[in-house]
């Protein structure tokens, strides 16, 4: 620690993130369909100790008290996901206007207290009834998505400015359909290749789909989750196995949005199997307003000649400090702001989550002293402030996650939040971070 402060610029945002089924709850409540996590989550051995969504947070009905936890925290904006199959049950065809009532009602009040709702449309909740057609193996799912963006927008749209169209579009598309780890749990590359194809395209659709719908200017993004990718060692197996590595994670989503091309190592990489057209590179394409990044960590990388395709494999570096699912490298995000603005140059970046899993324990007093979780928002705060220092257009900083939540496949386990959730009884308690974090907004400024 040092007496240094580091002031951000005038005009920068900061809030806090969520997700609808991390949060939600209320799954079969006031007409909504169920979505592929809701079918994961029933599968034995899929998620830990066999938890779900069911009630997570139980926002659905508490959502009042949560915004009046941000106002009181000054959060200036709010970024959450909506709901696929609270709009549309099937995922196409008939609207739920309850579902749509439930946003309506969270947007006025946030505006209301002053805080800029950031929507999401797409944080992994697919309908099942699409899944059940193929999902995004088929490309009337990525049509069926730029209708659902037009629903939303259409009611949404006069009061709302910010929309993201994908959350992490590789975790739902890698961790979804190659490795199996999140829903809908295939374990298929080629149902990962056309799963690329097609929900990449699906952004691209929904991208105008959404200026149009919402009737006046808004604001359209995409969120990735990008880590710097580092060599286990000099040899250039290792080095080489880096590279193809960044371009599975980083380079395979960044050059089709932002410069409407796929590096060539990774077509050389995928052979046959890479199913993407230069029709879908034009769609994906669709200018975008800002860049959503979203930063945990960074990957040490190995040549392993066992992994399919990517040759490559990740280690943990001794050494390192770590948190309950990663190493806790604060320089990897301005390595990859610094990146990405130098080779791709966005309009505008926003840091829209950036959080640790902390065993945190609520004390008799009510308090939950979070030391860590203070220390890693903080030390990667510098690192922001350094890289906009450095000309990096970053706009805002969204910390994740507002409250403790259902992680997916690691369900309850892991308490990403700045206010603390008693599951049993759904008492929020701010965090030690939540109120260190609400200074920080106070002052717009950290100190070091």
């Amino acid at each position: 620690m040092s007496d240094q402060t580091l002031h951000f610029p005038e005009n920068f945002t900061w809030g806090a993130a969520t997700s609808a089924y991390q949060i939600e709850g209320s799954v079969n409540e006031d007409g909504r369909g169920p979505s592929i996590w809701d079918t994961f989550c029933r599968q034995p051995g899929k998620v830990w100790q066999g938890q779900h969504g069911d009630i997570a947070a139980d926002h659905y009905h508490r959502w009042q008290e949560d915004v009046e936890l941000m106002a009181k925290m000054g959060l200036q904006a709010y970024r959450f996901s909506i709901s696929w199959p609270r709009i549309l049950p099937e995922g196409t065809g008939q609207v739920n206007q309850a579902g749509l009532d439930f946003y309506d009602r969270l947007v006025d009040t946030l505006l209301e207290k002053g805080i800029e709702p950031f929507v999401t449309l797409y944080h992994w909740d697919l309908p099942q009834a699409l899944q059940d057609k193929r999902g995004w193996t088929r490309r009337e799912t990525a049509e069926a998505f730029a209708e659902y963006a037009r629903v939303v927008a259409a009611r949404l749209g006069d009061r709302v400015t910010y929309w993201v169209t994908h959350n992490e579009p590789a975790t739902a598309i890698l961790e979804g359909h190659f490795t199996g780890e999140h829903a809908p749990g295939k374990k298929n590359p080629m149902d990962a290749a056309w799963a690329y194809r097609y929900l990449m395209a699906s952004h691209g659709l929904a991208v105008p789909a959404l200026r149009e719908a919402a009737g006046r200017p808004i604001q359209v993004g995409i969120v990735l989750d990008l880590r710097p990718t580092h060599p286990a060692s000099a040899s250039q197996a290792d080095q080489e196995a880096a590279r193809r590595y960044d371009g599975l994670l980083n380079r395979m989503f960044l050059d089709p949005v932002l410069r409407g091309s796929v590096p060539a190592d990774i077509k050389k990489m995928f052979g046959l199997l890479f199913r993407i057209k230069d029709e879908d590179l034009r769609t994906i394409a669709a200018p975008i307003d800002f860049l959503g990044i979203n930063y945990y960590t960074r990957d040490v990388v190995r040549h392993d000649k066992s992994v399919p395709f990517v040759q490559a494999s990740t280690i943990r570096p001794e050494g390192s400090a770590y948190s309950q699912m990663w190493e806790i490298y604060p320089e990897g995000i301005y390595e990859m702001l610094t990146r990405v603005w130098n080779e791709y140059q966005p309009a505008q970046i926003y840091i829209t989550e950036n959080g640790i899993p902390v065993p945190d324990v609520l004390e008799a007093d009510g308090s939950v002293h979070d030391t860590r979780r203070v220390a890693y928002l903080r030390d990667h705060l510098a690192q922001v402030h350094r890289a906009i220092a450095d000309g990096v257009p970053v706009r805002g900083y969204f910390a994740w996650s507002l409250l403790d939540n259902f992680e997916w496949a690691h369900g309850y386990q892991m308490r990403f939040g700045l206010v603390h959730v008693d599951y049993e009884t759904q008492q929020r308690t701010v965090k030690d971070s939540g109120q260190w974090y609400a200074g920080v907004v106070a002052k717009n400024a950290v100190e070091m």
